[in-house]
């Protein structure tokens, strides 16, 4: 990950640094869900996008759905040839998606569960369930040169699962976390997670973590030192809304930094 020639000492000095600062991935989704609502040809995902990297986000993710209720093949096609930092793409292991990510050739595929019906994506794929299809989908990935990341619930046999599929990472969902009723519930879903991400790491699994995080409830996972990366999509873009894209990143990269200071 660094280039150079290090001493042990030294690396391990920039190693821990960099850790100290979690990566931000910003889903862009609802802007192309504003701009499906008119079949017109505004809001761009793509100039969201641009502007989020300008103001510091370290990647930017996008979900092709099945139906295709917000991004399109084009955006994809387009974010692939103007994204400056990484292009995370998630998707269902099924074939077709398969197909269009070897040919578009994000940096990451982050393979999600997905039914039609559902408003967003609600927990995690069943890695033990489905693994000869997740597991085809990782290898034909893998080969064609695209890491590849499994979104698994907060469960220690889904994180051993995953790794023996040698997935480069996972994304623990932090949607019941978020949704807690109680403080109780709130803390023991936090728990899971931390537990989740410990053992991921412990296995040398890159672990990041997103779904339902706004300015509110995102400190307490952001200090969570086993994850990595936060993707954000939702709050971030609908913060935008209101003070602009470039103000909403910057105020959820401070939360971010000041939750690890």
């Amino acid at each position: 990950m660094f280039g150079g020639h290090y001493g042990a000492g030294e690396l391990r000095f920039i190693e821990e640094k960099a850790l100290l600062r979690q990566r931000l991935g910003v889903n862009v989704d609802h802007i192309a869900t504003l701009r499906q609502a008119r079949r017109v040809g505004y809001p761009d995902p793509v100039e969201a996008a641009l502007i989020a990297e300008t103001a510091g986000a370290d990647q930017i993710t996008v979900h092709l759905r099945e139906d295709r209720r917000h991004i399109q093949e084009r955006d994809v096609e387009v974010l692939r040839r103007v994204v400056k930092t990484e292009l995370n793409l998630e998707m269902a292991a099924t074939t077709e998606m398969v197909n269009f990510a070897l040919k578009v050739q994000p940096d990451t595929v982050t393979l999600v569960p997905e039914r039609r019906e559902e408003l967003t994506t609600e927990g995690g794929l069943d890695v033990i369930g489905q693994r000869d299809a997740v597991q085809r989908a990782v290898r034909l990935l893998q080969e064609g040169g695209i890491r590849v990341s499994l979104f698994i619930d907060p469960v220690l046999d889904q994180v051993r699962a995953s790794h023996k599929l040698d997935a480069h990472g996972i994304e623990l969902p932090t949607g019941r976390y978020c949704e807690a009723g109680s403080y109780k519930e709130r803390t023991d879903e936090l728990v899971r997670v931390r537990d989740a991400a410990k053992a991921g790491a412990k296995l040398g699994v890159g672990v990041a973590a997103g779904h339902g995080l706004n300015y509110v409830n995102v400190v307490p996972v952001a200090r969570l030192g086993d994850i990595i990366e936060l993707n954000i999509g939702h709050a971030l873009i609908a913060r935008a809304s209101i003070v602009g894209m470039e103000t909403a990143v910057r105020d959820m990269l401070a939360l971010m930094r000041d939750a690890r200071a």
